[in-house]
């Protein structure tokens, strides 16, 4: 999936239902609700996307799914909501907010088992400013989106920062760790 895979008015609609969900959240306290077949047919793929919001380029919220389960159009129209009404890390947003509000999309890839035999062999195979991660250990999981590795561009700082999103130490080390990588369509 390149980041040609959509066109500019496939782009301007999925940011466009994106605000109109916020927008439909803030009059009427749920999401907007989407018609899959109202929309072009790579807006109708069944696939797995992140909704950040940022106000001055500051986090105010972040929500998605890491598995494909319904529609691109309809995903982003509740992770848009979930987003700005339902981050647990934020309170619910103020309608004085939605003008300062900017947008960012995230089309998943299917997540891929990364294979590795130490943590030394697991920093190696990450490749910045492409991968997506999720980590798991037991119970404990935490997943990074690519756009992470904008603020966090070292391999070892982002594996230690993942692990503590996860609930783990930083330093925290098992051959039972599993991850999995995936790459994503920005969209903003």
């Amino acid at each position: 999936m390149s980041s040609n895979s959509y066109t500019g008015e496939e782009r301007d609609l999925l940011l466009k239902t994106a605000g109109d969900s916020i927008d439909h959240g803030l009059l009427h306290g749920c999401a907007l609700k989407v018609d899959a077949s109202d929309y072009p047919e790579a807006l109708r793929d069944q696939r797995a996307t992140f909704v950040t919001l940022t106000i001055n380029k500051q986090l105010r919220g972040c929500i998605g799914v890491l598995e494909a389960r319904m529609p691109l159009i309809v995903d982003v129209a509740n992770n848009a909501y979930s987003a700005a009404f339902s981050d647990p890390r934020f309170p619910p947003l103020g309608k004085l907010e939605r003008g300062r509000l900017e947008i960012k999309i995230s089309i998943l890839t299917p997540p891929e088992a990364l294979a590795f035999d130490s943590e030394e062999d697991l920093i190696e195979k990450l490749r910045p400013g492409v991968d997506g991660l999720i980590l798991e250990e037991g119970s404990h999981r935490g997943t990074f989106l690519p756009a992470v590795w904008e603020s966090l561009p070292d391999r070892r700082e982002f594996l230690s920062h993942l692990k503590q999103k996860a609930g783990l130490a930083p330093n925290y080390w098992s051959d039972r760790m599993q991850v999995q990588r995936y790459r994503a369509v920005e969209i903003s």
